[in-house]
């Protein structure tokens, strides 16, 4: 007898094939067999007129401080999310030292010694979905210099010996945040140093590019010499082209990708279907603002002239990567989602602005509270969908922790993607959609039990309607349950049941294998 069998679904491989008619057995967390006349079970979903797909894996999250949270937090598997990826734009937990700890915590809402320590720290909490997490360069960078742009030597070594203890630990690759300082600081050499340190363990390399608008090309170009320098897996991290002088250029980003595919790099990218990006309210102005850490930040902010050097170089810059997002935004474009003034919160800068000058007020903004969130509109409809229709672009939410007023990607991203653009607006078909949130992402980041469906195959399970999923929330307010997302199960055990979630946190820490892997891409 089975321990449990979906029957009367349409079940999708992950592999972007047609869906067949078929049921699933699954046995000790494991799919058994897929067919018909699958015997007897203990228990049994009925998923005729449904999709049975491989739980949706998101590789673009930060979620890192999730699941230490006091309560179970099932926003994900409502979206039939069944692991995320951590530790992206360069930001993890972990690993720390007494001198950027505290700025970690601060950026990150926990930080840890060792990337053990945090990984550890997880799994005694219990996840509500599973993790796995890459180690990230700004942290590794603030622990070993700060927040300052010089590197020597010995603290370039440094880094790569904290970035091997965390791949030791069970990292799954390292990130890059390179418009974020510390990160803005590294040279192509310094990227190198570290992503053959993660070569040596079969780690991929996720980055948030240098500039995602009037540097984007070359800073893809970068990307792809990093990757090919040390034979990595490369994810470049939610694809976009933001900022109207740059609109239009989603199709040149991809001909980089494709051309440095056929030329032997592994290199996927992903993107979130929004036209607006969310983050820090201190990225708006050029990275040099934040040289040196918080306290000359605000040294800097709190000076007039400096206020009047910085507009310049956002505006007028010599180069656009470090310049900041300031070119990128009209005043009514940013909304602050998150500030220790609860007074800005919902509002645009236009709005907060009035009569007076907008820059002045961003830097008056940021000075009362350095980590503070915007949702920022920069996208374009059409290059949301060129990325999308290319079969090397994945789905990734970018998502934040779901408290306060944060960007709708957080609580909707793959039943969007699912309902707006594969069934209202045909991007793409139901079978190759599956895929871009299943194995495709399973597979750059070394989860070869996940991502899809299987005799063998861990039993991370989505069951969604095609003809109701969706997402209604929006930036005034994000936090409404996706529709659709009938079924999640997490290794066999039942996690949403029609529609709900059963409470518990099944999740799992994913660890990488703890060894190197000499000869492995």
């Amino acid at each position: 007898m089975h321990d449990l069998v979906i029957t009367g679904g349409t079940v999708y491989d992950g592999f972007g094939g047609p869906g067949i008619e078929a049921d699933v057995a699954i046995d000790a967390g494991r799919i058994t067999r897929i067919g018909a006349g699958l015997g007897p079970a203990r228990e049994r979903i009925d998923a005729a007129g449904l999709a049975v797909a491989p739980g949706f894996i998101d590789p673009h999250t930060h979620s890192d401080a999730v699941p230490l949270l006091a309560e179970a937090q099932p926003f994900k598997l409502f979206q039939g999310v069944t692991t995320e990826i951590l530790g992206n734009c360069g930001y993890s937990c972990a690993p720390t030292t007494p001198e950027n700890r505290d700025a970690m915590a601060a950026e990150m809402g926990t930080a840890y010694p060792t990337f053990g320590d945090y990984l550890d720290a997880i799994e005694a909490a219990g996840p509500s979905n599973h993790v796995a997490a890459l180690v990230g360069h700004n942290t590794l960078r603030s622990a070993v210099a700060g927040f300052d742009r010089a590197l020597s030597a010995e603290q370039l070594e440094a880094m790569c010996a904290l970035a091997d203890d965390a791949f030791a630990a069970g990292a799954v690759g390292w990130s890059t945040g390179l418009e974020y300082t510390p990160g803005a600081f590294a040279d192509s050499a310094e990227l190198i140093a570290l992503a053959r340190v993660a070569r040596r363990w079969g780690g991929t390399y996720a980055t948030h590019l240098r500039s995602e608008s009037e540097g984007l090309l070359e800073s893809v170009d970068e990307a792809i010499r990093v990757a090919r320098a040390a034979g990595t897996r490369l994810q470049v991290s939610h694809c976009k082209a933001s900022g109207p002088a740059v609109h239009g250029w989603a199709g040149e980003v991809l001909a980089r990708i494709t051309a440095a595919r056929l030329a032997g790099v592994d290199v996927i990218g992903d993107l979130y279907p929004y036209a607006a990006c969310s983050t820090g309210l201190v990225a708006v102005l050029p990275t040099e603002a934040a040289e040196g850490g918080e306290a000359r930040l605000r040294e800097r902010l709190s000076d007039p002239a400096e206020r009047a050097r910085l507009r310049a170089v956002a505006e007028h810059p010599s180069e656009y990567t470090g310049a900041g997002l300031w070119r990128e935004i009209r005043p009514q474009d940013l909304t602050v989602t998150q500030h220790a003034d609860p007074v800005a919160v919902g509002r645009s800068l236009a709005e907060i602005a009035s009569e007076r000058d907008a820059w002045e007020v961003l830097c008056e903004l940021v000075l009362a509270d350095p980590v503070s969130a915007v949702v920022l509109h920069t996208m374009r409809e059409d290059d949301i969908e060129t990325f999308m229709a290319n079969p090397l672009i994945a789905i990734g939410s970018d998502s934040d922790t779901p408290e306060g007023l944060v960007h709708p990607r957080t609580y909707g991203t793959f039943p969007r993607f699912l309902g707006r653009y594969v069934r209202e607006q045909d991007v793409l078909g139901l079978g190759e959609a599956i895929r871009r949130v299943t194995s495709m992402a399973a597979a750059q980041f070394g989860l070869a039990e996940r991502g899809w469906l299987g005799p063998g195959a861990a039993a991370d399970v989505c069951v969604f309607d095609p003809d109701t999923i969706g997402h209604a929330g929006a930036y005034e307010r994000p936090d409404i349950r996706p529709t659709g997302v009938r079924w999640v199960l997490l290794e066999g055990a039942v996690a949403i049941r029609d529609g709900e979630f059963t409470g518990g946190r099944r999740g799992r820490v994913l660890r990488a294998g703890g060894r190197r892997a000499e000869g492995r891409g």
